[in-house]
């Protein structure tokens, strides 16, 4: 990746830190499930391992948190994320580890970095319209502080009508019937079932951008080859669009089947009936380890920045690290 990073570090100017660093200052923030850049500064400034990992001498002056923060949401793009998962994904190919035939396919809600308190009224697009908005919201009470509760009582309160402030593209989503909803974003990867490695992810909006149907064929799209392979999913994803669509991209639905005594499944029984769909449903559990790790070990149960962009390259950079710890597991167990 010396050519795409080379490519993003200006030559002009004070001396940055180098995008190399950047970005493995990021992986171990995630491996090591520090909460903050600047816990994270403190620990590699008190760590002979991590200055040895990042290339830093023993004497080297520290980099300032907020000069940190800023140059890595600047250089450290979807893009650059999304290479190096490319990049640790062929290894592991090249190790054995990854097939390029069975699949695996999952969403999970990541909570935003903003709060019920931040959301406002979306303002009308114009004032010519010919019909009238629905449900005007009431004025909001003076502020008395600075940690002002919203009262949304008497309103129509979604995600057509109110907006964040603070983060203006997280989207109200709840995981079930009996949870509040919160400002979320929607992850997504792609795993390889063999060896449980993530060989695709991708952060849409938790609503109105295509959920996690449009992201599985998205991600799915992105892998190369005309061969057919095999996607497992859960009963979410379900659908005839999702399951014709999956046709056309030479992908044969494992999905599990949605079906009772007043509605009908989009897979079809023959397939349902085959040894490898049953093996396909077993192992797709194994994608909420990979969830279960960026939100726990790599503390993205709530992320620390705002705006999709940002959110994604994190989220993938968090996946990234996932498969190198798992990596080093297998190559453990192969030894």
């Amino acid at each position: 990746m010396d050519t795409e990073l080379t490519a993003i570090y200006s030559l002009s100017g004070r001396a940055s830190i180098p995008p190399e660093q950047l970005l493995k200052a990021s992986l171990l923030q995630v491996i090591y499930g520090i909460r903050s850049e600047r816990q994270l500064v403190e620990r590699i400034d008190d760590s002979m391992t991590f200055r040895w990992f990042l290339d830093l001498s023993i004497d080297q002056e520290m980099w300032v948190p907020t000069v940190y923060s800023h140059n890595r949401d600047r250089l450290l793009t979807t893009e650059i994320a999304r290479s190096f998962l490319s990049r640790i994904v062929e290894q592991a190919r090249q190790r054995g580890f990854v097939s390029n035939e069975h699949f695996s396919v999952d969403g999970t809600l990541l909570q935003a970095w903003a709060s019920i308190k931040s959301y406002e009224a979306i303002a009308s697009e114009s004032e010519d319209q010919d019909d009238p908005p629905v449900d005007p919201p009431k004025a909001d009470p003076p502020a008395k502080g600075k940690d002002v509760i919203r009262d949304f009582r008497g309103q129509k309160f979604s995600n057509d009508t109110h907006r964040s402030k603070t983060d203006p593209d997280a989207r109200l989503a709840r995981k079930s019937d009996n949870t509040a909803a919160k400002p979320s974003y929607l992850g997504n990867a792609v795993m390889e079932n063999r060896s449980g490695l993530v060989v695709q992810g991708e952060v849409r909006r938790a609503s109105g951008d295509g959920g996690e149907t449009g992201a599985a064929l998205a991600m799915i799209d992105r892998e190369e080859g005309d061969h057919r392979i095999t996607l497992a999913a859960d009963k979410g994803y379900d659908a005839n669009d999702f399951v014709e669509q999956l046709a056309d991209l030479a992908t044969t639905p494992h999905v599990a089947q949605n079906k009772n005594a007043h509605r009908s499944s989009a897979v079809p029984d023959e397939i349902a009936a085959t040894p490898e769909y049953a093996i396909s449903i077993r192992c797709r559990k194994r994608i909420e380890q990979v969830f279960g790790w960026i939100k726990l070990a790599g503390c993205l149960r709530q992320v620390k920045i705002r705006g999709k962009a940002a959110v994604d390259a994190l989220f993938l950079l968090a996946l990234s690290a996932y498969n190198l710890v798992r990596m080093n597991n297998l190559m453990a167990a192969k030894a």
